[in-house]
Parts: C-alpha cells; sequence; structure tokens
C-alpha cells in the first residue's frame, strides 16, 4: 500500500468476543468481526490501490464496477464500525432505556420511546435480503428518522448523519438464530450502547450543527423552505 495515502483497518472490538452472549455468540462475533467486516476492508483497499496504480500508468479501468464496489466495501466498513461501538455488554451497561439528548430527541419525533422501539423493530424485521436499520438525523428538519439501507450503500440520502444501526444481513444473526431474523431484532435492545448514540447525537446536533449552518450561502438560503 500506498504510505502517503490512507487506507482502512478493522478496529478491535470495545469489548470480549462472548461479552454479547447470549445476544451474539462467541462463535457468531469472531465470524461476522473477523471474517466479514475484514472482507470488506480489504476489499475497499484493494479497490484503493488499483485505483492508485491506474493513475500512477495513466489507464483506465472499469470505472462503473470498480466505484460501485468501492462504495459496497466501503459503506460496509463504515456500518459494521458503528455497529459495534453502538453494542455494550449488559454488564457495561447496555440496553435498557436511552437518557440525555437522544432520549429527548426520541420523545419528540416519536411521542414515546416505545413507538420509537416499535418503529425501528419493523423496520428491521421488514428489510428484504441483506440490509441495515439505521437511526439518522436530518439537519435541515432538524429531526432524528428511520431508514433502511440494501446492502451497505444503497437507499441512504447523502449527508443525514448516523445515529445507530442494526445489521440485518443473514451473517449478523443466522448462526445462532437460523431464520429467526424477528427474534434477533428483539434481542439487539438488550445489548444498545445508549451512552455512545447519546455523544453521536451530541456531537452532531453541537457540532457539526453549527458548521453546517455556517456554510449556508446567505444569497440563496431563501431557497430552503422553513419547518
Amino acid at each position: 500500500m500506498s504510505e502517503s495515502k490512507g487506507f482502512y483497518s478493522l478496529p478491535a472490538l470495545p469489548y470480549g468476543y462472548g461479552d454479547l452472549a447470549p445476544f451474539i455468540s462467541e462463535q457468531l462475533l469472531r465470524v461476522h468481526h473477523d471474517g466479514h467486516h475484514q472482507k470488506y476492508v480489504n476489499q475497499a483497499n484493494a479497490l484503493l490501490e488499483k485505483l492508485d496504480k491506474a493513475r500512477v500508468d495513466g489507464t483506465m479501468g472499469p470505472m462503473k464496477c470498480d466505484t460501485q464496489a468501492l462504495a459496497f466495501n466501503a459503506g460496509g466498513h463504515y456500518l459494521h464500525q458503528l455497529y459495534w461501538s453502538n453494542m455494550a455488554p449488559a454488564s457495561s451497561g447496555g440496553g435498557g432505556k436511552p437518557g440525555g439528548t437522544i432520549a429527548d430527541l426520541l420523545e419528540q419525533e416519536f411521542g414515546s420511546f416505545e413507538r420509537f422501539k416499535q418503529e425501528f423493530t419493523e423496520v428491521a424485521n421488514s428489510v428484504e435480503s441483506s440490509g441495515w436499520a439505521v437511526l439518522v438525523m436530518c439537519m435541515q428538519t432538524d429531526r432524528p428518522m428511520l431508514m433502511q439501507v440494501k446492502d451497505h450503500h444503497l437507499y441512504s440520502i447523502p449527508g443525514f448523519r448516523v445515529l445507530m444501526v442494526l445489521d440485518v444481513w443473514e451473517h449478523a444473526y443466522y448462526l445462532d438464530y437460523r431464520n429467526e431474523k424477528a427474534k434477533y431484532n428483539k434481542a439487539f435492545w438488550d445489548v444498545v450502547n445508549w451512552d455512545e448514540v447519546d455523544r453521536r447525537a451530541e456531537k452532531i446536533l453541537g457540532t457539526e450543527k453549527v458548521e453546517s449552518r455556517k456554510a449556508v450561502n446567505s444569497a440563496t438560503a431563501h431557497v430552503i423552505p422553513k419547518r
């Protein structure tokens, strides 16, 4: 790899391989993190190296295929990073109900935490084939929203900031739950790291929101309707 350019790397888990049991077994977590996530990292880096080499050589590869593959693999890496860190063992504070900024956001948007929980779970249950259930923040409306991401990069909206994700690919649950995806989705709530989700919310609303407003051109700001 080129020493002057950045590449992706597999992050260490913030807990032990067996610490999320019984939600996820040690065997499943090893296969998922060390196998599937590592593969996305390797493939994304291989594509970056391929593009770097083509630029040095002055050649042109199949850009449509390469850029789509890069979006898939880099997206897989990014979402898995968020997934690992928005979970925590019950012994370390995982599960329960949110507090702080994220609790206020969910209460204001959904009416109650229980309603949010029901909607997010249904988003996860209704993912077809491979994808993710995602809670995001829309910076123009100041509202948290629910989304499905197909594979790792489709149906997503550029610019929306991610608050929480749940991997609903079969490789995320099949070893432990077989075809009972809904059972896996229900058990997810026992390990949600609300402290981490709240930190993301505070960062988005406290830092990135300010920068977003500063970037607005006052000459064209009128074209954005007020909510």
